[in-house]
C-alpha cells in the first residue's frame, strides 16, 4: 500500500511541476524565429507578474530593441516610446519610457547574468524597473545581485543573437529590430 502512495505522490509531483513550468514559458517572436523563455516567479514574483501581464496584453508587440550592445545585451520593453505601432513612438526617446503602472521594487537573487538571462532594465535607482528588460548575449557577472533577473532563454538563443546591434559605445540602434509578439505558451 505504501508503494502506491509513494507512486501517486511521485506522479502527482511530476505532473504538477510540469503544469507550473508550462505556465511560466513565454514565446518571443522575432523576425528571425521564435524564442522560448522560462520565467522564475519564485525568484522575482513581481517582475514575472508584470512581464506576463504586459506580454499577454500585447503591450510588448512591435516594441523595438532600442539598445543593443554586441557581446553584452539587447534591451527592449519601452511600451511608451518604443512601440513602433503607437502614436507616441519616438526612437530618440525609446529607453526613457515605461508604463503607467508604478515601478517595481528590486528583487535581487542568486540568478547569474549569463548567456540568455532575462533581467529588468532600470535607472540608477534599484527600485525603478517598470516595463523594460534585456537579454544577455554573454555572461555579465557585474550585474549579479544588482539587477532583477527573472528568466532565461531556453530555446532559440540563436535568434536573439541575430538582433541588429547598435553603436558600440551607446548601443543605440538606427532602424532597430522589434518584438513581433510575446505571449505565454
Amino acid at each position: 500500500m505504501n508503494k502506491f502512495i509513494y507512486l501517486f505522490i511521485l506522479i502527482f509531483s511530476l505532473f504538477n511541476t510540469n503544469l507550473i513550468a508550462k505556465g511560466n514559458i513565454m514565446i518571443l517572436k522575432l523576425k528571425y524565429g521564435e524564442v522560448e523563455i522560462e520565467l522564475y516567479p519564485e525568484k522575482a514574483p513581481k517582475h514575472v507578474e508584470r512581464f506576463k501581464k504586459f506580454s499577454d496584453e500585447g503591450k510588448y508587440d512591435n516594441v523595438v530593441f532600442h539598445r543593443v550592445i554586441d557581446g553584452f545585451m539587447a534591451q527592449t520593453g519601452d511600451v511608451k516610446f518604443g512601440k513602433s505601432s503607437s502614436p507616441d513612438f519616438d526612437l530618440r526617446l525609446a529607453g526613457t519610457g515605461g508604463s503607467n503602472l508604478p515601478n517595481i521594487k528590486a528583487e535581487f537573487s542568486d540568478i547569474a547574468h549569463e548567456r540568455g538571462t532575462l533581467s529588468a532594465a532600470r535607472s540608477s535607482d534599484p527600485d525603478s524597473a517598470n516595463s523594460q528588460f534585456f537579454i544577455c548575449f554573454q555572461s555579465a557577472p557585474h550585474l549579479d545581485r544588482q539587477y532583477s533577473a527573472f528568466g532565461k532563454v531556453v530555446k532559440g538563443m540563436e535568434f536573439v543573437d541575430m538582433i541588429k546591434r547598435g553603436d558600440p559605445n551607446s548601443g543605440s540602434v538606427s532602424e532597430p529590430d522589434k518584438i513581433i509578439s510575446l505571449r505565454s505558451k
